[in-house]
């Protein structure tokens, strides 16, 4: 008789009611905060205070969904980036497709529109140099990962080449799932290999990737001269006014500019200059403090956390004297260079210490350089930083330097309707539309800190707690936030917050129209005069996300809502070469009931707020850093999580290999592997087109004499679509989940 696998008891989560995620996903990802007391206990406008003013004004013109306009469109000012946007360009999507259906939550298959098959680029654990060691999920080491790509992918960037040849993919690796990662009660007998191996699967990495034909699939070229992997052990730079402060000092590093690792990588983005930014998100549930006011306020833990990491990496016990400040270390903006594989990470203490979704640059006409960011978490603030210098074209040395000095700002938003018009169903306001304005509040502005009772270091280190003092208004969970390159103005992904409502929290206002707020919303922002640098902008709600056939309470910018597909809990955003808006989701499944997916938005014309469904990827998983090369026809995502409930015994999901244990072929495993995927045209024969140079079946045709650029056990690159076949999804519907209640 097989003995069942032993299962993980999570009681923090019992009675997990919050609505993104399963409780386990919620633990892992951000160590439960949803059901923490709320960290912002300031007495700032909520959001929905002050947003439910703006329908109504609307309504008392006489303006109904036909009649509800853009506010502040304005001629386009973006600057095109040197990197993938001087790649792109402008002009006309290429990217045609018929929406899928929404998927059911327990499908474990990537599902894509008819004439596209999709196939990875690179997995959990591929080795990414000539000496790496082969992946083995039996016997991992964080040596071996260290060598090898990372778990759970986030942001990505595919940055071609400017022959279209060859280029490299960049990823966040965001966190672990120790449950599907390693057998049961490892941790028992081997508590310093897997926090040590956890490690070293956080993180980033960067890929060289190869092709021998523009529009083709890539591969992933092992050990190509580009290739890295940034680990917690990775030396990083601290920049910016904060840099050396003691503050930021530990027994470690006395001169408080030096820091071992990046973790909990979010979102980012690719800056005009060509480098990379990362977010550092969720870093609070790593540390065990003494819990001060400033820890609390970041929603740092007195209590060991579940991945014990304090027991074997002492840096992270804050209640060491010569660690107490390792925490203030995390929580800021990193940029790296993936051309350079030897150049110096570096952590921008300009932009604040908060948890980063991501943060994204804008320039203007006159070179003003901005980078819009949020922090994710309920209640919390939407940030802009505008850079001292300006922006030289090709001159990187000059403009690698533009984020480590200038302005920073958090934002306050005003509504245009009158609080009764807004009922807590969604229900629009007289004037048809939820909008109004806003202005950017000064935190630091020439060198000085606007922030009384707070030094410049202060307000840097502890951001939360200046936009406390300056009152900003408190936003649903406020993530990725990126300017549309072709017109300028900026959308952000209000991702949910199911306390909306709740007794003694904030009720619904005109931007948080609805009670118990488990959809989301998209919030789209023009600056006044389409100027990066203002200090006032006009906003609206593009998108009040969920399913019109069983929600009434929905908003999709005036579009019919029987003729959309359904949406919930946006995270990240992605623009195409026509500007559409494309929006991946993370917590789609415990909301309306369907797997996470990739949608396109139209933004202009009489089909703005269409939503059409691009993808959908498999249970338990999260869509992460959609990338939307629609010239080529080309479609890249990361597909986080897969199977998260799952455990290593017994998966519930077989992403992306899709193979029984007894037909696993070298390199294949029967388990969930996050990874990077790209979704691509069939061909004239409806089979999919393969990457030049790239040989699955040595031996035949024009392959018989290449060599696999990313190792014979790399992935195969024939077309993936109809590999989960009945037997895998039945096995992955029933497998039974790690966490009990």
């Amino acid at each position: 008789m097989t003995q069942a696998p032993e299962r993980r008891r999570l009681l923090p989560m019992l009675g997990h009611v919050n609505g993104k995620r399963s409780p386990l996903t919620c633990e892992l990802k951000c160590g439960s905060q949803c059901m923490t007391p709320d960290a912002n206990t300031s007495g700032n406008e909520y959001v929905h205070d002050v947003i439910s003013a703006a329908v109504s004004r609307r309504a008392a013109l006489g303006l109904g969904m036909a009649g509800a306009v853009t506010v502040g469109v304005v001629a386009a000012t973006a600057q095109p980036a040197e990197a993938t946007y001087a790649y792109w360009g402008q002009g006309r999507a290429r990217l045609d497709f018929t929406p899928i259906k929404p998927v059911d939550m327990t499908v474990d298959d990537l599902s894509v529109p008819k004439g596209y098959d999709w196939s990875p680029i690179i997995r959990w654990g591929d080795p990414l140099f000539y000496d790496s060691p082969e992946f083995d999920p039996k016997n991992q080491t964080p040596e071996a990962q260290a060598k090898q790509f990372g778990f759970n992918s986030d942001y990505l960037d595919i940055i071609p080449d400017p022959n279209g040849l060859t280029g490299v993919l960049v990823n966040n690796h965001e966190y672990t799932n120790e449950n599907t990662m390693f057998p049961a009660g490892y941790d028992k007998t081997n508590l310093t290999n897997m926090v040590k191996t956890a490690i070293q699967a956080h993180g980033m990495s960067v890929v060289e990737i190869s092709r021998t034909k523009v529009g083709e699939p890539w591969t992933y070229v092992r050990g190509g001269a580009r290739n890295r992997r940034i680990t917690l052990t990775t030396t990083f730079v601290m920049d910016g006014p904060a840099a050396g402060s003691d503050l930021l000092k530990t027994q470690d590093d006395p001169t408080g500019k030096r820091v071992l690792g990046t973790q909990n990588n979010c979102s980012g983005g690719v800056t005009p200059w060509g480098t990379v930014l990362s977010g550092e998100e969720n870093v609070h549930q790593y540390f065990i403090t003494s819990g001060t006011a400033e820890e609390k306020r970041y929603g740092f833990p007195t209590t060991m956390p579940s991945r014990r990491w304090p027991e074997v990496e002492k840096r992270f016990d804050a209640r060491i004297e010569g660690y107490k400040n390792e925490p203030n270390r995390f929580g800021w903006i990193v940029e790296i260079d993936p051309q350079n594989p030897n150049s110096a990470p570096i952590k921008h203490t300009a932009l604040g210490r908060f948890k980063h979704e991501g943060a994204n640059v804008r320039v203007g006409d006159d070179g003003t350089v901005v980078a819009y960011s949020g922090d994710d978490e309920k209640f919390e603030y939407i940030y802009k930083f505008v850079s001292s210098r300006k922006y030289r074209k090709g001159d990187k040395a000059h403009n690698m330097k533009l984020l480590s000095e200038g302005d920073l700002y958090v934002a306050r938003l005003r509504g245009n309707s009158q609080a009764p018009e807004i009922t807590g169903t969604g229900q629009l306001p007289r004037d048809g539309e939820f909008d109004g304005t806003g202005e950017w509040l000064p935190l630091l502005k020439g060198g000085k800190s606007m922030v009384r009772g707070m030094s410049v270091e202060e307000v840097l280190v502890y951001t939360r707690l200046a936009a406390d003092k300056a009152g900003a208004t408190k936003m649903d969970r406020p993530e990725d936030v990126e300017p549309n390159p072709h017109t300028g103005k900026v959308y952000a992904a209000l991702t949910n917050n199911s306390d909306r409502g709740k007794p003694g929290k904030a009720d619904v206002d005109e931007a948080n129209p609805r009670t118990g707020n488990r959809d989301g919303y998209i919030l789209e922002l023009t600056e006044r005069n389409n100027r990066p640098q203002a200090t006032r902008f006009d906003w609206n709600l593009l998108l009040v996300c969920g399913d019109p056939t069983k929600d009434s309470g929905t908003y999709f910018g005036g579009f019919p809502k029987e003729k959309v597909s359904p949406i919930s809990c946006p995270d990240n955003v992605a623009f195409d070469k026509a500007g559409n808006l494309w929006i991946s989701t993370d917590g789609a499944p415990s909301k309306i009931g369907y797997n996470d997916g990739l949608f396109k938005v139209d933004l202009q014309g009489a089909n703005r707020g269409r939503v059409q469904q691009f993808l959908a990827v498999p249970q338990d998983a999260e869509t992460c850093g959609p990338v939307i090369h629609d010239t080529e026809g080309m479609v890249y995502v990361a597909v986080q999580h897969p199977g998260e409930d799952g455990t290593f015994e017994q998966p519930r999901s077989y992403f992306p290999d899709y193979v029984l244990p007894t037909r696993a072929g070298a390199g294949e495993f029967s388990m969930p592997r996050p990874a990077v995927v790209q979704v691509f045209h069939k061909n004239r024969e409806d089979q999919p087109e393969f990457p030049g140079g790239v040989s699955d079946k040595p031996g035949k045709g024009r392959n018989q004499d290449k060599r696999r650029k990313n190792g014979k056990n790399g992935p195969k690159y024939r077309g993936y679509q109809g590999k989960s076949n009945a037997e895998l999804k039945r096995r992955a519907r029933q497998a039974p989940k790690s966490f009990e209640g």
